[in-house]
């Protein structure tokens, strides 16, 4: 496998850019345009020196309801590998646009608390391509090292629809019903929450930002982040996490916003830690997120 190391993090705008003249027809040919190769390309990228902005991490806990301390909130670290993340998926041999995949999953194991002095080294890389029960998937590996120790890594899976494959899995489906847990609480989501978590997380996907850019792209209005939604639960449950965990979670369906969303929780009983959680529909009851959390 290739290695590419970077000397920083790249730039979102150009990255959005680039991902964005994707979709206009026939972009796919140009060289820096992402989209027209024919497999995942077999390269890691690399970024090292990287350090932890406290007025950044300071936004990101208030607009995903985190304490602020010591250590990181378990879901920061993708916020710093996903310009890693879309750089890749926006390289010229990478086989899909950028724009149109659906994040689906989503699995983060923490094997310490990164502390808010520590400095990073992050690794991304994608899997091959595999079938999907709607289409075509793939995932990316995002790993994080102070030193030469591994103390985060993460595996989140994009879908790209397409034609159906009976006998896929699809990633999460073992994964416990928001609907079949009680729920604890009902929050209130704004309509410019896609626009706060986007201008923290850097992730400006034009689902997420205006109700105006959304309907280009089949939503009626814009769309909550996945990954904010399962900061959100890892937000309220903070102060029950070990410090080393594993939280898995699927995106089910698009939360509307404005909108209001069902938080759902049921602690499993025995000695270790483990959580069942998610987010629902509080009238129709569907899940929006279903998702587990454990020691490990």
């Amino acid at each position: 496998m290739a290695t590419r190391e970077l000397n920083s993090s790249p730039s979102m705008t150009t990255l959005f850019a680039r991902a964005g003249a994707a979709m206009i027809p026939g972009a796919a040919k140009l060289p820096f345009v992402g989209g027209g190769g024919r497999e995942i390309p077999d390269l890691t990228l690399k970024l090292t020196d990287v350090a932890i902005d406290p007025d950044r991490l300071s936004a990101y806990n208030r607009v995903c309801g985190f304490d602020l301390r010591d250590a990181v909130p378990i879901t920061y670290p993708h916020i710093l590998a996903f310009p890693l993340q879309l750089s890749l998926m926006t390289d010229s041999s990478f086989p899909f646009p950028a724009i149109g995949l659906v994040h689906i999953a989503n699995r983060i194991v923490q094997h310490r608390p990164i502390r808010t002095t520590d400095q990073l080294r992050i690794d991304v890389r994608a899997t091959p391509v595999e079938d999907h029960p709607r289409g075509k998937q793939f995932s990316l590996i995002s790993e994080v090292r102070v030193g030469d120790e591994l103390v985060w890594e993460e595996v989140s899976t994009n879908l790209k629809r397409g034609a159906n494959h009976d006998g896929a899995t699809a990633p999460g489906s073992e994964l416990p019903k928001a609907e079949d847990l009680p729920a604890t609480a009902t929050w209130a989501l704004a309509g410019d929450l896609g626009r706060r978590y986007g201008s923290v997380s850097g992730d400006l996907n034009p689902i997420h930002v205006h109700p105006l850019t959304a309907r280009l792209f089949g939503f009626k209005s814009a769309i909550a982040h996945g990954m904010w939604t399962k900061a959100r639960c890892l937000g309220a449950l903070q102060a029950r996490l070990p410090d080393a965990l594993t939280v898995e979670v699927a995106f089910k369906k698009p939360i509307f916003l404005p909108g209001k969303v069902e938080f759902c929780e049921a602690t499993e009983e025995g000695a270790a830690f483990d959580v069942k959680f998610g987010v629902r529909d509080p009238r129709k009851g569907s899940s929006h997120l279903d998702g587990r959390a454990f020691s490990g």
